[in-house]
């Protein structure tokens, strides 16, 4: 482990008590980020566990690898809200907490007396993330949402996958993830505007709302010129080469996006007459010509093996890169040294992305640990759990 990346590291969001009492990813996802920062995170789960513990195999104790991927740096205890004994003490604990995230279906939580609208006159302070479907309301208000159904809704699947194929999920839970990613963004921007006006907020993070966000430049596309996006496989809908190309060896993902790089690529494999062509000579003409630039690219690295001409061409400023499996990425020396593998007692996963250089993530409970009760906070003088 890092050792910046240490218990004793406050973190920048120390102090900061976050009620987990979401399940399955983006709502995880997100409390699991505030911990990594230094929020104090106590996770809810029902009696019977979170359902991604099911989710496997992968299995550790019973226990699937989905689940401890988005649950560390969380107390977690198992209460029953349907119950009158589970609601008093949720209730409790959000008297203490600064953000509750949630993402129950609308109105289960107002059906147990615990939700927002019943929730912000009590407890004013409160941070509330809400993570569903399609939001409250509207025509799909309050139906549940699922990655996959959301990325064939929001059109991602429309755009994936190649250019004569069927339309493809992208192979990683992407809008729950960006879900995620954007509740932690709203609970930020909310907190910040606490601190002045001492009042928390509704945070309303919308799983069908991401997906559309993720349309860029596809959206861009379609509001200039009208037409709808296609697949494109691989390669880029705007820029080429930025595309995979066979090699003599394993295939390699060149990016280049300007005429500067499209030169510097021509001149390393000697093939300076590519750069001189009209065709290809801008990055129009090659985004336009790009069926016929592709097969000379190809003819011309049948010579290079992938691994080697990507490292020489990202040293003299063509991005580049060999096409790695999840393994070799992971092994990758630069992942090690950009500590984006956190292993802990019994527990290996990813590292936080965010690096701050004075309050960096830390590492302080593996997956599973348990906890009734927010921390003290250290100034009281008390000893930390």
């Amino acid at each position: 482990m890092n050792p910046s990346a240490t218990p004793s590291c406050a973190g920048a969001l120390a102090g900061i008590k976050v009620l987990d009492l979401s399940r399955i990813l983006g709502g995880p996802l997100c409390g699991q980020i505030l911990g990594d920062h230094g929020a104090d995170v106590l996770k809810v789960e029902p009696p019977q566990g979170d359902d991604t513990r099911a989710w496997g195999p992968p299995f550790r104790d019973g226990v699937a690898s989905y689940y401890l991927g988005l649950n560390r740096n969380k107390r977690i205890q198992f209460l029953d809200l349907s119950a009158a004994e589970g609601q008093q003490r949720v209730r409790e604990l959000m008297a203490q907490a600064d953000v509750v995230v949630e993402n129950f279906k609308v109105g289960t939580m107002e059906k147990w007396g615990v939700g927002y609208e019943q929730m912000r006159h009590e407890f004013p302070h409160l941070v509330w993330c809400r993570v569903t479907g399609f939001g409250a309301d509207g025509p799909l208000g309050s139906l549940p949402g699922y990655d996959a159904a959301i990325q064939a809704m929001a059109g991602l699947m429309s755009i994936n996958g190649e250019a004569d194929g069927d339309p493809l999920r992208v192979g990683l839970p992407v809008v729950d993830m960006v879900t995620g990613l954007n509740a932690v963004i709203g609970v930020l921007l909310a907190l910040h505007e606490r601190a002045r006006s001492g009042l928390g907020q509704l945070v309303d993070a919308a799983l069908y709302d991401s997906g559309l966000s993720l349309l860029h430049p596809h959206a861009a596309n379609w509001f200039m010129s009208g037409k709808i996006p296609q697949r494109t496989g691989n390669a880029h809908p705007n820029i080429y080469p930025y595309d995979v190309i066979r090699t003599g060896g394993a295939p390699i993902f060149l990016a280049v996006g300007n005429d500067r790089q499209f030169r510097l690529l021509c001149g390393h494999i000697g093939q300076q007459a590519l750069a001189d062509d009209e065709r290809f000579a801008t990055a129009g003409q090659r985004s336009v010509h790009r069926a016929v630039l592709k097969p000379l690219l190809e003819q011309a690295f049948a010579a290079y093996d992938g691994v080697p001409l990507a490292d020489a061409l990202m040293a003299i400023g063509v991005p580049a890169a060999p096409v790695l499996d999840v393994e070799q990425a992971l092994q990758h020396p630069h992942t090690l040294h950009r500590d984006m593998v956190v292993r802990m007692e019994g527990y290996q996963g990813l590292g936080a992305p965010v690096k701050l250089g004075r309050t960096p993530a830390s590492y302080r409970f593996a997956p599973l640990s348990e906890g009734q009760d927010f921390l003290p906070m250290p100034e009281d003088g008390r000893t930390r759990e």
